[in-house]
């Protein structure tokens, strides 16, 4: 061993664009910090196997533009118990790893505050398209995701025209629905269902019904997942509109693609971040972009609650769509 400091890093839970620009940050600024790197190949699972790849600066070369993540990730229950735990923190102790930099949302975090009580010097980076961590204004990949719906809205939006429908386009959030509303408005939907704000068929019905009366040929309906399923829905309004209703799904899709500019800004700002907290001898805490500048917080401020829906976001929205 080189007897310098060692940075570990990994990815875990879903996928977000940026991540591997985030991984990027963290080897880099690391290594001219002088400490020495490694990253843990498929998220906690892999920590637990023992699955640690040391890095150098050409190891990250070549990822800032890639979708995904180039280590790996997964959703790992084992974490969720003691003897996980346990056994992750005894990894982390035989590969002489002094801080622990982890790339994910809520359940990432939850994981690593038990870490953190197991002595682990533990920093994270909020990745996740949802963008459902409070105390940071935007997560790594919201950016991509939004665009990549955007875009999507828009051929849906093409063929929903020529036949003269109604469309109900489906995207990600079980319980935020931070997605389907910035993207909505951002696409020009006509009406935005999200878990926070209670809606009902018939309000629908009589949205679209208003813009038929005013010569529109065609209406497009965001929905967040954990509002409502598009198919489900979509007979629904079917039969309560009277005339056919189509449903897309995007699932996976949304988290595909390479990161946006502000994507892979914001994750090399952000795995640097986590690098330099952790020299200065910080732990159980998360980096947040606030107000254009890195912060703080700790992981139990970030995933106590869903980043706060601006109501007023969601107004405006509605009254654009009239």
């Amino acid at each position: 061993m080189s007897g310098k400091p060692c940075i570990a890093v990994l990815t875990s839970g879903g996928d977000a664009p940026g991540m591997n620009a985030a991984v990027r940050a963290v080897v880099r600024t690391a290594i001219h910090q002088g400490c020495d790197t490694v990253a843990i190949e498929h998220g906690y699972e892999g920590l637990l196997d023992g699955k640690f790849v040391p890095m150098v600066l050409s190891s990250v070369g070549g990822i800032l533009d890639r979708g995904g993540t180039f280590i790996g990730t997964s959703r790992s229950e084992r974490m969720f118990g003691d003897a996980g735990l346990d056994l992750a923190a005894a990894r982390l102790a035989e590969h002489n790893v002094t801080g622990l930099v982890v790339i994910g949302g809520d359940g990432t975090y939850r994981a690593a505050e038990e870490l953190d009580r197991r002595g682990v010097k533990v920093i994270g980076v909020p990745g996740t398209i949802d963008n459902d961590i409070a105390a940071t204004d935007t997560t790594i990949g919201f950016d991509t995701a939004q665009n990549t719906i955007c875009d999507a809205t828009s051929k849906v939006r093409d063929t929903a025209s020529s036949h003269e429908r109604t469309f109900i386009i489906e995207v990600m959030g079980r319980s935020c629905g931070m997605l389907a509303l910035y993207s909505g408005l951002a696409a020009g939907a006509d009406c935005i269902l999200i878990p926070e704000v209670p809606w009902k068929t018939s309000d629908i019905c009589a949205s679209i019904a208003q813009g038929i009366a005013r010569g529109k040929k065609h209406s497009i309906i965001v929905v967040s997942e954990g509002a409502a399923h598009a198919f489900g829905l979509a007979e629904d309004l079917t039969e309560a509109c009277g005339h056919m209703v189509r449903a897309v799904v995007l699932g996976h899709i949304q988290r595909g693609g390479s990161p946006s500019a502000f994507d892979r800004t914001l994750a090399s700002r952000m795995g640097a971040a986590a690098v330099e907290a952790l020299l200065a001898g910080e732990s159980g805490k998360a980096v947040c972009l606030q107000n254009a500048d890195m912060a703080l917080e700790t992981f139990e401020v970030c995933y106590s609650h869903h980043h706060e829906l601006k109501r007023h976001i969601y107004d405006l929205a509605m009254v654009l769509a009239r």
